[in-house]
């Protein structure tokens, strides 16, 4: 009787090829996209809006740019204190202004002359007092006039020594960090100017456009969303009983309804965590209890699109 069988099943294998091959497990699934949401680094009412949906754009290109009066004036103020801080250390690197020093030294030449005058005069009336011809109230007045004279000219050389000496070592210090600060106010507020112009970071196809001109957008909220190329996978579910029998880099089969022949897809994530199967899932066949989520990198020019239902195989 088993012979019989045998002969049987042979010969319909010879009539029917594929009779009793078991066929590759088939895993469903569907496309997942890696969007570029594009969002201000800080918040402002968009002034334009310079890309519309559909299209496709180059790296670069400007996306959307938002009211920038307010860091115009930021930018022009910071400029005004590096002038500031710039000049007070040539100040104090130089000393003080030829004109202040010129006037120092024209107020010395004066005390000094005077300084002269009083010393001749205090000569004179101490010659005469010996004699007895003056009064001993008139040589004390000299030599007093001779005495301010001399401390006049004392202090103005010492006011001149100091004007045409530099700041000293901490004050010039000071004077180099606040220009160092100062400039750096200055890129500060360059940088943020120029963040109120956002040029797309990647090529690709415009998705989405959130936001029109006027309104108000916020930090971190997304303004337009792109789809780079290259940046489709397929996002399918391995049951547990299969899962050892993949591993990265595998190659794969992608197929879907209306879809070209030979697409492949290369597995680039397993999940290590199982799940459940979700309560909608793309099944065919056979719906598994505990499935691992897995996603393969899928080559360009496929033309899929997000969300559209597929099937992954293993290639032999």
């Amino acid at each position: 009787m088993n012979e019989i069988l045998a002969w049987i099943t042979g010969l319909v294998a010879l009539l029917l090829p594929g009779f009793g091959v078991t066929p590759a497990p088939q895993y469903n699934g569907y496309i997942e996209a890696n969007y570029v949401y594009v969002a201000p680094a800080s918040p402002g009412r968009i002034a334009a809006i310079n890309v519309t949906e559909g299209t496709q754009i180059a790296k670069g290109t400007l996306l959307f740019s938002l009211e920038k009066d307010q860091y115009l004036a930021s930018l022009r103020a910071a400029k005004a204190r590096q002038s500031v801080a710039a000049a007070n250390l040539v100040n104090m690197e130089t000393g003080s202004r030829d004109q202040e020093v010129a006037v120092i030294r024209a107020t010395l030449e004066k005390a000094m002359a005077d300084q002269n005058l009083a010393s001749v005069n205090f000569e004179r009336t101490k010659q005469l007092d010996a004699q007895g011809l003056v009064p001993t109230a008139k040589l004390d007045a000299d030599q007093a006039r001779l005495t301010s004279a001399n401390a006049q000219v004392a202090q103005l050389k010492a006011q001149l020594a100091v004007a045409e000496l530099p700041a000293r070592d901490a004050q010039l210090v000071a004077a180099r960090a606040s220009l160092d600060a100062a400039r750096a106010e200055v890129d500060a507020a360059k940088i943020a100017l120029a963040n109120r112009t956002i040029a797309a970071p990647a090529g690709g196809l415009v998705e989405r456009v959130f936001f029109r001109a006027g309104e108000v957008a916020s930090t971190g909220s997304p303004v337009v969303v792109l789809l780079p190329p290259g940046q489709l996978k397929a996002r399918f579910f391995i049951p547990e009983a299969d899962r050892m029998a993949f591993k990265l880099g595998d190659r794969l089969a992608l197929s879907c309804d209306g879809c070209p022949d030979n697409l492949e897809a290369s597995l680039s994530y397993m999940s290590s965590d199982p799940q459940y199967t979700p309560p909608i899932i793309y099944s065919q066949d056979q719906r598994e209890r505990m499935v691992f989520m897995a996603e393969a990198r899928i080559e360009d020019g496929a033309g899929l699109l997000p969300g559209q239902p597929i099937t992954m195989k293993v290639l032999p």
